[in-house]
């Protein structure tokens, strides 16, 4: 299109409105399972690998077949997959995605909730969800550490999720500040450009190996 590279901000709805998503996302599924898989036979990483899923996908009647069937095409250990999906995506239809997070979960893949506090979800029916993680959206963790406002929303976020068992990560930290801050709160992980910025396979394979 000449347009160069386009965010999935642009591009995710356009592909939901169509239906594409349903197409692209087992895609990106068995893309990702797949190169985890090399990653863990070849370069040493024992980590889990996240991919974000539509609500269009989580709707499907037949998503927990289809996550099972790719899993089982491509070889990789169902513990080390997480799901990610949205407040919004959880709170549609609750009955059908307490079934499917519980048959998901008994097959020990994990689920996160993603982009937490900005959503409309009832906080009781957390305790309802088979679900391992909440992350916090980055537009709270932006202001840090600096917003009291800011402060007080995620220590009660944090306090929350821990109450809960789950484990809580910070989206979006990109200072120093920030990450002693959250640390600071027993917040004990986080995601963004302060650790590594997106990157190819190759990339990443090479960042690995300064890790290890």
């Amino acid at each position: 299109t000449g347009q160069g590279s386009i965010s999935p901000a642009s591009f995710i709805p356009v592909a939901e409105d169509s239906g594409l998503i349903l197409a692209l996302g087992e895609y990106v599924l068995r893309k990702a399972c797949l190169q985890a898989r090399q990653w863990h036979e070849h370069q040493g990483f024992q980590g889990t690998i996240a991919v974000n899923v539509s609500a269009v996908q989580f709707r499907q009647n037949d998503f927990t077949d289809l996550v099972l069937r790719v899993l089982s095409e491509t070889g990789f250990p169902p513990q080390c997959l997480e799901l990610e999906v949205t407040e919004s995506v959880v709170m549609q239809g609750l009955e059908s995605v307490v079934q499917k997070m519980g048959i998901l979960e008994s097959h020990g893949i994990k689920l996160a909730i993603d982009d937490f506090g900005t959503g409309y979800s009832s906080l009781s029916y957390l305790r309802q969800f088979a679900i391992d993680r909440l992350k916090i959206d980055q537009s709270f963790v932006h202001d840090l550490p600096g917003n009291a406002d800011a402060q007080a929303i995620i220590r009660a976020m944090v306090a929350m999720g821990r109450s809960l068992g789950l484990r809580v990560m910070a989206e979006g930290v990109e200072t120093k500040a920030q990450a002693h801050f959250l640390q600071d709160i027993e917040c004990t992980e986080s995601q963004g450009y302060l650790y590594a910025k997106p990157m190819e396979p190759n990339d990443f394979e090479a960042w690995l190996k300064t890790r290890n």
